[in-house]
């Protein structure tokens, strides 16, 4: 089990890959595998059969894993992606930029 540094709804930019240099919020995690779906990004074509009847089958465009390696947190303030790091305040832990400071 990996310890990911990139939680759901955090705004992130791909660093590698087809998709390289895109911004996207992450939709979902998977620690086990250590991988991320990114909104918008890794868009794979999945062929989908019809499970009842009046459904139609068709080929449906959809989000694709992507290692989480392969993004990093986006800073607004620095306007990249950067590492996070723990900061205590008021007993409680909050995630912020490595590099300026600023609270993500």
């Amino acid at each position: 089990m990996a310890n990911l540094n990139v939680k759901k709804d955090d705004v992130v930019i791909v660093l590698s890959g087809d998709d390289k240099g895109a911004k996207g919020k992450v939709i979902a995690t998977s620690p086990e595998e250590g991988k991320v779906i990114v909104e918008g990004v890794n868009i794979i074509h999945k062929h989908v059969k019809a499970r009842r009847q009046g459904e139609t089958s068709g080929i449906v465009d959809a989000e694709g894993a992507i290692y989480a390696s392969n993004v990093a947190v986006y800073c607004s303030k620095c306007d990249k992606g950067v590492r996070t790091k723990i900061q205590v305040v008021d007993g409680k832990k909050i995630r912020v930029c490595a590099k300026c400071g600023k609270e993500i």
